[in-house]
């Protein structure tokens, strides 16, 4: 017969179990419920004598039960811990927390471990969970990585617009002409600028020219897709790359974009402004070597629209 386990001679151990700020559970094999202390009774609202004795499924039914068996029973057989972190699974029960320095998490983080106990004959017959309140590590973690990537996310925009910053927007340019060499898809690039951006700033200063930047750069985000390429490429000159499209498809783009610019109207004291663009429009073509070339067809075909009087788009010749 399995030695049973004998609380009263471990009465002085279960005093020190009690006060510990972990959870701490001994079952038997049957997954009963055998040692219950008080950080368990505080967080689940259950009392040691009613836990006593019951399924430790019964009283939590969100663990799953056949993860949770066979994680114990290789424990037992490999006579070793086992373990659960936060990072992976949350939490192994549901507990609210009560972490008011926190306050960013409803639930309780837990790692989580699992220790085989053997009896006097060295037969494995009880299992003790051990359950920590991880909260405060987890949310501290998640906000140092928020932050981290808002940083990281700063360091590739621009500044005044919110679109990519130059230097990644090429980044991202050579990864998708790279792309197009490899699989031979389609991709287009738009180029384009502020007509008389100059006029702006020497007539009404540079907190409005600054102000116009923003709003083409806010019409520019509304119309790309999510997964096009749209930054600013300097001063009052914007690139989109739009991967997957051909000319045709950049040509529409880039007529919705000047369209809808030219609809906008910026107000500054008693006067409404009117703002237009130019625009450069090319696509990939096996004859490029580099995505620099890419640009420089674009840019030629802008400064065509310059020289066709601005407000329009042209098309790169095809080569």
């Amino acid at each position: 017969m399995p030695a049973q386990f004998d609380i009263n001679e471990l009465h002085w151990l279960l005093d020190i179990v009690q006060s510990i700020d972990v959870g701490v559970v001994v079952m038997d094999r049957d997954y009963r419920i055998e040692v219950w202390n008080s950080f368990m009774e505080n967080h689940s609202g259950i009392g040691s004598d009613e836990a006593a004795r019951k399924s430790l499924f019964e009283l939590f039914p969100e663990i799953e039960p056949n993860w949770f068996k066979k994680k114990v029973e290789t424990a037992v057989m490999l006579g070793t811990r086992a373990f659960t972190i936060w990072e992976q699974r949350p939490n192994l029960v549901h507990f609210k927390s009560y972490q008011p320095i926190t306050g960013l998490a409803d639930e309780m983080y837990q790692n989580v471990t699992i220790l085989p106990l053997r009896s006097t004959s060295s037969i494995t017959d009880h299992v003790c969970l051990i359950i920590y309140d991880v909260t405060g590590v987890a949310i501290n973690k998640r906000q140092l990585e928020s932050a981290n990537t808002q940083l990281r996310e700063l360091a590739l925009r621009d500044g005044l617009t919110g679109l990519l910053n130059r230097r990644y927007w090429e980044e991202c340019l050579e990864r998708e002409f790279a792309r197009h060499m490899r699989y031979q898809s389609p991709g287009s690039l738009v180029m384009f600028d502020i007509d008389h951006f100059k006029r702006f700033n020497d007539t009404y200063g540079h907190q409005l020219g600054d102000e116009v930047i923003r709003e083409v750069a806010r019409i520019t985000k509304q119309l790309a897709r999510e997964t096009d390429f749209a930054g600013r490429y300097g001063g009052e000159e914007f690139v989109v790359m739009l991967p997957d499209t051909a000319i045709e498809g950049a040509m529409q783009f880039a007529e919705r974009l000047r369209h809808a610019v030219e609809r906008l109207k910026i107000e500054h004291m008693d006067e409404v402004l009117k703002v237009t663009i130019s625009l450069g429009v090319t696509e990939l073509h096996e004859g490029m070597t580099t995505h620099q070339e890419l640009i420089e067809v674009a840019d030629k075909a802008l400064y065509q629209s310059k020289e066709k009087g601005r407000n329009c788009t042209t098309q790169a010749e095809a080569p």
